[in-house]
């Protein structure tokens, strides 16, 4: 919505005047009718308690979707996965080379790319909100929620973009022009929940948490689903508030933006939108996942197992030694030494995590029918190789806060210009991570054994 400028401006003549006037009239246009549909829905979107509920109905939906909507998608990927896997394995007699194939790159990839109908189904409600003129109005809604924890309305944009990539989030803070605000939201963007988190969140809810429906329409998994979602946004306004505290500068800046009209979403952007995010995981899946599955492979194949050996042959591999080494200082956590393997690979991409563990538990396996199992299955069950509800929950907790991603910090320095501020970061995620899982399994062994 626009209107034509009558300020009278010092210093420019008549005929200057005249021909700015010529200017603005062929391309500025009043609105003569204000469009009543968008002030219809700015009444309730805008509205100090209904916008909020309607953001978090709106929100709650999406995270029910990313399971609902997802299972069968996923469950044909996995099948898909699973007899590739068989009938390539038929093929390889050398008992070395099937298993990096299967147990290294299939396993490790199939394990990966079964989450990218969650993804997609995320983005696709992301790019309609965004499309639809809405997400403007959410962070204009959340300006004054945002301040009290030393952030402006600004910092929405960024830290919904945190929610597909830190990178892209971290980077889009150029926006803000304030240094203090801006800092600030570089510091709480990384506890968005990514969605390089989704697949490990969704191997751990698949794990532990029974598929049912809460009250007859609320799918449970779903629900925790959202919990952690939330958990990593009401961390980031915890965060920003200590951060507020320690500032000197506690000025309030501003927040002047446009609210364009609404629009329905053109399909095509979406089409464009979500074909460019499944290109950018598949290339994730296909590079970095691809050549860490290999090396994670190696280092658990080798030097393999002496004569007469009974335990599993990755007990005695370089894997397994580092794993066993580390398990001592995660042990407060509940976390096991295949854990604390999978955790070394996820440093380069969290979702790493879940290829790293379906290589760990494939060579960990002691006998076919373990070895057949989903990784779901694995480490839910009842068997050796499964974890308490306690460890479960702490690893999700864990990949609330950890900083497992080392192309974010990377951003950081690049945008900050200081290994020092990089260096904060790094220590006070870990920091969380350590406290936050420790108590986690602490009072979940305690009620729940």
């Amino acid at each position: 919505k626009y209107s034509t400028p009558h300020t009278e401006l010092s210093g420019l003549t008549g005929s200057n005047h005249h021909k700015i006037e010529t200017i603005l009239h062929d391309v500025v246009h009043s609105v003569e009718q204000e469009d009543k549909r968008s002030d219809f829905l700015d009444k309730i979107f805008l509205h100090p308690v209904l916008g909020l509920v309607s953001l978090a109905l709106m929100m709650f939906i999406v995270f029910q979707a990313v399971f609902a909507w997802a299972a069968p998608f996923m469950d044909g990927i996995e099948a898909f996965f699973g007899w590739f896997g068989e009938v390539v394995g038929a093929n390889i007699s050398h008992p070395l080379l099937n298993s990096l194939v299967v147990d290294g790159i299939i396993a490790g990839a199939g394990g990966v790319v079964v989450f990218l109908p969650q993804i997609l189904i995320l983005f696709f409600f992301i790019l309609v909100l965004e499309e639809s003129g809405y997400l403007p109005r959410a962070a204009f809604l959340l300006d004054k929620l945002m301040f009290k924890a030393g952030l402006s309305g600004r910092a929405f944009i960024p830290l919904l973009s945190s929610f597909a990539c830190a990178v892209p989030g971290i980077m889009a803070t150029r926006s803000i022009s304030d240094p203090r605000d801006r800092l600030t939201t570089i510091f709480v963007a990384p506890l968005m929940t990514c969605s390089a988190r989704l697949p490990v969140y969704a191997l751990l809810i698949a794990a532990f948490i029974p598929e049912k429906m809460v009250w007859g329409i609320f799918n449970l998994q779903g629900l925790v689903l959202f919990a952690l979602y939330m958990a990593g946004i009401v961390s980031a306004l915890i965060v920003a508030t200590v951060l507020k505290f320690f500032q000197k500068d506690k000025s309030q800046h501003m927040l002047l933006m446009e609210l364009p009209s609404y629009r329905f979403p053109d399909v095509k952007s979406i089409w464009i939108g979500l074909l460019d995010r499944a290109k950018i995981f598949l290339k994730r899946v296909g590079g970095i996942i691809f050549a860490l599955s290999i090396l994670l492979w190696f280092l658990c194949t080798f030097p393999q197992a002496p004569e007469g050996a009974t335990a599993p042959a990755i007990d005695y591999s370089f894997a397994g030694m580092l794993g066993h080494l580390m398990q001592p200082i995660f042990a407060p956590l509940g976390f096991n030494w295949q854990i604390c393997i999978a955790l070394i690979p996820a440093m380069a991409a969290r979702e790493v995590v879940v290829a790293a563990l379906g290589t760990v538990y494939a060579l960990s396996a002691v006998d076919e029918d373990a070895m057949s199992q989903g990784l779901a299955s694995i480490i839910g069950g009842a068997g050796d190789l499964g974890w308490s509800l306690a460890t479960g929950l702490s690893l999700l907790v864990w990949f609330i806060y950890a900083p497992h991603c080392l192309a974010t910090l990377a951003t950081v320095r690049r945008e900050t210009g200081s290994w020092k501020t990089v260096s904060f970061m790094t220590i006070y995620l870990f920091g969380l991570a350590y406290l936050m899982s420790f108590l986690t399994y602490q009072i979940a062994s305690h009620y729940f054994g």
